[in-house]
């Protein structure tokens, strides 16, 4: 059986809730700038179970050679910032379902 790497989860505060996020992606670049990914970040509510997949720009491609990026990397007011926007557009961190994506732009929101 195989085994996946994930990303460590990390936690977070927000408006007295308690969250946890990790890095769900990686950059990803392409000689075709419509088809670059940026980072993506999965969060859901400590006590909730439904995810929100946030996914950021790609933003300018690293020199070669650059280490990959790594969630200790991302400050945490951005992810915060990300998360109430996720909000703001209608995710219930509460609620059941299926991950929910919100793009969101480089500064969060």
């Amino acid at each position: 059986m195989a085994r996946t790497k994930q990303s460590p989860e990390l936690e977070i505060e927000l408006g007295g809730e308690l969250y946890v996020w990790r890095l769900h992606r990686r950059p990803q670049w392409s000689s075709d700038p419509s088809e670059s990914r940026g980072p993506a970040i999965a969060v859901r509510h400590r006590e909730g179970q439904r995810e929100a997949v946030l996914e950021f720009p790609p933003g300018p491609r690293p020199r070669y050679g650059a280490p990959q990026l790594q969630a200790s990397q991302i400050p945490p007011a951005l992810v915060a910032r990300a998360i109430a926007s996720a909000i703001d557009a209608g995710w219930e961190p509460l609620s059941r379902g299926k991950p929910v994506t919100v793009v969101v732009d480089a500064t969060g929101a």
